[in-house]
């Protein structure tokens, strides 16, 4: 009988345990997520001036201007391959559409 309780009590223990676990998990999880997206949004904002400035400096159809724009669309396809969405620094807005081309 007093083995059945410890039993008892062992199960609870547990079951209380997995509930926290999964309570700390879905609690951090929205954080990590934001964070990822904060710096997808901020290599698409470096790769969109880094064309800026080829552009400024070299030319619209420059040579330079062309690898900094296949740079960007890189970062914009990573962005859209973690989270179905891309930064558009220049309007400064996330789009749900793979329209960057």
């Amino acid at each position: 009988m007093k083995t059945e309780w410890n039993f008892r009590k062992l199960c609870g223990a547990a079951i209380v345990a997995l509930l926290l676990n999964f309570t700390l998990l879905v609690v951090a999880a929205p954080p990590a997520h934001a964070d990822a997206r904060d710096k997808c949004r901020h290599r698409i904002e470096k790769a969109e001036a880094r064309l800026d400035d080829a552009v400024r400096h070299h030319g619209e159809h420059s040579p330079e201007a062309d690898a900094r724009r296949r740079d960007l669309n890189e970062e914009r396809e990573r962005c859209w391959n973690e989270f179905h969405a891309w930064w558009d620094g220049h309007a400064q807005q996330w789009h749900s559409d793979h329209d960057w081309h």
